[in-house]
């Protein structure tokens, strides 16, 4: 009897962004099958069963077909923005002087506690539209703009709720150790212990996050502050990420390596020792042009130190109201090309299977193969790279999610 599927598309051409195929992974003459949401197979026309049945089948007309999107790094839920702190960078003052004179994080702080649930939700919609118009089909949001336990656990109840709203798979981080509030009065200490001693263990009962991430940085948090998170997120069950050497070397990536660290974000300032202990430890680097764009950064992160140790790359928006209010993944490629002469092949596995790999889920999505999640980006192109090459245009076809 011949096997039947749900759908079947044909007609296309694969790039499976599979690690065990070459460059990426292409298949002129594809074919992929799935059930009940997931691929049952992703290859060659000529090795699919001709007798094969399907409820749908769909002609691809020689379209590119490439796994769904993964933004892996981004601040999606927020009150607020931050618009008037754009002119003041205009004007001349830098990210870190606006952070000083309270504004940055601190002040998205204030218009995010004042916005309920609801409102959050309403706020972040858009934002994730626009993500999902363009092949997203998996995308992260972290906390980090409450900076108190219920507003945090309201952040994290919001991007959950935009998961039962949208056709897409939302990862959440708990990013409590973002910032310091105003009510803390400078002591960082006590501020670490408030989210060891009750955000942490508040939001782990509750099941919110599925990740810790923290701000290791002057402005922000030291090494030992860092450690004391993962150390707590560790005895509860939860994988880490950090958002590391952004504005100096602080030893971020290799702090994150040693906490066997999913990811660590931005770079830019990270060294070789860095890259090495990265390597080592198989965590990813988050790579994030939109921010190094945006507040006009001039060191670049270590691009070839990264290729030269093997240390995975991902590229994501880090969509964000003070640094990157970016809500384009193909401009996040650009940028990477342009910006930081990431090469095509890393590119597009940057924002599928890198990404995935980032968040912890490349056991279900990031590449076209058997097993997983039937997530798709069907793309009006003639080559891949033309993903990479064209600026503000979207040459998306159609998009996939769970096989529907």
């Amino acid at each position: 009897m011949a096997e039947r599927f749900d759908r079947i598309w044909y007609n296309a051409r694969l790039a499976t962004m599979r690690a065990d195929r070459p460059d990426l992974g292409e298949i002129e003459h594809g074919v992929i099958a799935a059930r009940a949401g997931r691929i049952v197979y992703a290859g060659a026309q000529t090795d699919f069963p001709a007798d094969a049945d399907a409820a749908e089948r769909i002609d691809c007309g020689g379209r590119w077909i490439t796994p769904g999107l993964v933004d892996c790094h981004t601040h999606l839920v927020y009150g607020g923005n931050r618009a008037h702190e754009f002119e003041l960078r205009l004007k001349g003052a830098s990210y870190e002087e606006i952070a000083r004179a309270g504004g940055g994080i601190v002040s998205t702080v204030a218009a995010t506690r004042k916005a309920s649930e609801a409102e959050l939700v309403a706020h972040a919609l858009p934002r994730l539209d626009a993500l999902i118009a363009e092949g997203a089909t998996t995308v992260e949001i972290k906390s980090g703009y409450g900076l108190d336990t219920e507003t945090e656990m309201r952040q994290l109840a919001a991007a959950r709720s935009l998961g039962c709203q949208r056709s897409v798979a939302i990862r959440t981080s708990f990013l409590g150790a973002h910032a310091l509030p105003i009510e803390a009065e400078g002591d960082k200490d006590r501020y670490i212990d408030l989210v060891c001693r009750e955000m942490l263990p508040a939001i782990a009962k509750a099941g919110l996050a599925d990740a810790v991430d923290a701000f290791m940085e002057g402005i922000a948090f030291s090494g030992e502050q860092t450690a004391q998170v993962f150390e707590t997120a560790g005895r509860l069950g939860l994988p880490v990420k950090l958002h590391a050497d952004q504005l100096s070397n602080l030893g971020g990536a290799a702090l994150a390596a040693k906490f066997s660290a999913l990811s660590a974000d931005h770079l830019e300032h990270t060294d070789e020792a860095g890259a090495a202990a990265m390597a080592k430890a198989k965590t990813v680097a988050v790579l994030l042009p939109g921010a190094f764009y945006f507040i006009r950064e001039t060191q670049k992160p270590p691009v070839e130190a990264f290729r030269k140790h093997g240390v995975a790359m991902a590229l994501a928006t880090d969509c964000n109201p003070g640094s990157s209010p970016l809500t384009s993944l193909l401009l996040a490629m650009n940028m990477g090309a342009t910006l930081f002469r990431m090469n095509v092949a890393e590119c597009l596995a940057g924002v599928t299977r890198e990404g995935a790999r980032a968040l912890g889920v490349l056991h279900d999505t990031g590449t076209l193969e058997a097993g997983k999640w039937c997530d798709l980006a069907i793309w009006d192109i003639e080559c891949l790279a033309e993903l990479v090459y064209r600026i503000g245009f979207n040459p998306l076809h159609r998009r996939v999610w769970r096989g529907q």
